[in-house]
């Protein structure tokens, strides 16, 4: 598959130190295997407020941002601490709207037959198809999260790695993987492993977060979905659609939709202003339930400023996630 160069926008060049993006030369794309990625920006782990700097380079063929010299996987656990989990978890409980549109988007194209959901969590997903004449599957490295969802949904739960599940070929209809691809090691791998799954006609239903959405545009390095390290890869439309396509997909519908979480890209900045004056502020990860006072501000906040920049979001970017849906294709006669 040809690939147009796609030139590198003006907005993604938040450095601190001002100096040009450098030329990581060797370094391949890992989706298309071009050459020469550009240093896209460095930022640290906001979230648990620490310090040390990653880099994110940028691929000028497919748009592809991913991160250079990740932490190895067995240095992973320090990054996905109590509080993070816990933050995961309770968005998924706390979200029943969040499944109620995903199952409706899945609706027209696949009614029934057997379903996966890759990172299935503690299975808020899988539960909502319960009683669906679907056969549900699921993979989840978490021991305790995998047995959660067995429990719930009455699913049957792989306990591990996407790449070490001993699923026959061609024995889904559909699979799911919503917020997981982007923290994935070896994403290419990962797409053959889905094509393998999928039985001809088989869809596969993916969200990762719009490395270029407005929001992402507007806050650079504090963007919330950088998640630095835990995301390894940042997806645009155009690198999404090229790594599913050239693992033998096809594109049903691909769409930004508007996933606001401006009020923690504008804590990280709150963050920083308090640093610069020598105040460190708890970080993201450990603060409480905020009292009265915050409460107060943030509601100010929302009614003016974040209005402001919702307002402003469609002239910016797209919408912060990616909601894509790919086939398989049917066996040839």
């Amino acid at each position: 598959m040809k690939l147009a160069t796609i030139p590198e926008p003006d907005w993604v060049a938040d450095r601190e130190d001002g100096s040009k993006s450098e030329n990581h030369g060797p370094e391949p794309c890992p989706i298309c295997g071009q050459v020469g990625a550009q240093e896209w920006l460095r930022a640290p782990d906001r979230f648990h407020g620490r310090q040390e700097k990653y880099t994110l380079v940028r691929c000028p063929a497919c748009s592809l941002v991913w991160l250079s010299h990740p932490p190895k996987p067995a240095e992973m656990h320090l990054h996905y601490t109590d509080p993070y989990h816990r933050l995961i978890s309770a968005g998924g409980e706390n979200s029943p709207a969040r499944w109620r549109d995903r199952k409706a988007a899945l609706a027209p194209q696949k009614r029934s037959g057997a379903l996966l959901d890759l990172g299935c969590s503690s299975g808020a997903f899988l539960e909502s198809m319960k009683g669906e004449p679907w056969k549900l599957y699921g993979i989840e490295m978490s021991a305790e999260g995998a047995r959660k969802a067995e429990v719930r949904s009455e699913a049957q739960v792989f306990v591990g790695d996407i790449l070490d599940a001993p699923f026959p070929r061609e024995s889904f209809d559909a699979i799911t993987c919503f917020d997981v691809l982007e923290h994935l090691y070896e994403p290419r791998r990962v797409m053959a492993r889905v094509v393998e799954w999928l039985k001809p006609g088989g869809i596969f239903y993916v969200l990762v977060p719009n490395v270029n959405s407005a929001e992402a545009r507007l806050f650079g390095s504090y963007w919330h979905g950088l998640e630095l390290p835990r995301h390894l890869f940042h997806y645009s439309p155009a690198s999404l659609k090229f790594l599913a396509e050239s693992a033998g997909l096809r594109e049903v519908s691909l769409e930004t939709r508007r996933n606001p979480a401006v009020g923690t890209s504008l804590r990280y900045v709150w963050d920083d202003v308090f640093r610069a004056v020598g105040t460190r502020q708890t970080p993201v990860a450990y603060r409480g339930e905020a009292n009265f006072p915050w409460r107060a501000a943030r509601k100010v906040v929302r009614m003016t400023v974040l209005r402001v920049l919702l307002a402003m979001a469609p002239l910016v970017g797209g919408g912060e996630a990616i909601h894509a849906i790919f086939r398989k294709e049917e066996a040839s006669a």
